[in-house]
């Protein structure tokens, strides 16, 4: 498996190939969306995350994270880079599907520290393997990175699951945006966007079973519909 760097700048693929090879992970580049999306399709090279620029040559990142969502591996990790300043491409990335974003200029250890912590998240954690957490209809194995909505699986980003996971393991609990991007993100600060617009998904994923809910002014909570009172062991 192999982290996919997209960029057509080669100066920015080079350096964070770089940091990436020194941190262990086996690197590919592509320049262009053509090409990118060729590499993601290769049956011989499993991509364990993309991370992808937002402003390549056509398809840009957004739509090529679109496209991974919408294809056989969906639950791929990508990391979108996209200029400073530019709001409503890092809305529309995530909006898109994508797990994390870095704006350019960046330093390429930042951007090392999100692939780690994206990755970490994304992976399966062996010891967790028993816990299930289940509300009403809803129904989180954490072990297997499974969502389940009336026993139907949900296709859910890693941050999405994560942050299903984290508010089902925390019922009635309200947590700030700031909260939630130091708990789910693991960012010590950041754009509270990211989390608005993966509550927004989330709910969308869930339908009418999502139990979010806004406590204005405050942040966020999940309303459990039992009277469980956290995860079950199977």
């Amino acid at each position: 498996m192999s982290i996919l760097i997209a960029d057509d700048d080669p100066v920015v693929r080079d350096v964070v190939r770089r940091y990436l090879e020194r941190d262990g992970h086996t690197v590919r580049e592509t320049d262009d969306g053509a090409t990118t999306l060729a590499a993601l399709a290769n049956p011989d090279d499993e991509v364990e995350l993309a991370v992808l620029d937002v402003m390549m040559p056509q398809p840009d990142g957004i739509e090529i994270c679109r496209v991974i969502r919408g294809g056989p591996r969906p639950d791929t990790p990508v990391i979108l880079l996209t200029a400073l300043g530019d709001e409503d491409d890092r809305v529309l990335g995530l909006e898109a599907g994508a797990d994390d974003y870095v704006t350019k200029p960046f330093s390429p250890r930042e951007l090392a520290l999100r692939v780690a912590s994206v990755l970490r998240r994304a992976r399966v954690t062996p010891d967790t393997g028993r816990e299930i957490l289940r509300d009403g209809v809803i129904e989180v194995r954490p072990a297997f990175r499974l969502a389940l909505v009336e026993a139907i699986p949900v296709e859910l980003t890693p941050r999405e699951f994560d942050l299903l996971t984290f508010l089902l393991s925390h019922p009635k609990e309200v947590f700030s945006r700031n909260d939630l991007l130091a708990q789910v993100w693991g960012w010590d600060f950041g754009d509270l966007s990211t989390v608005t617009v993966h509550i927004k998904r989330l709910r969308a994923k869930l339908g009418d079973k999502h139990r979010i809910d806004t406590v204005w002014g405050r942040g966020y909570a999940w309303a459990r519909t039992d009277s469980a009172n956290g995860a079950t062991r199977a």
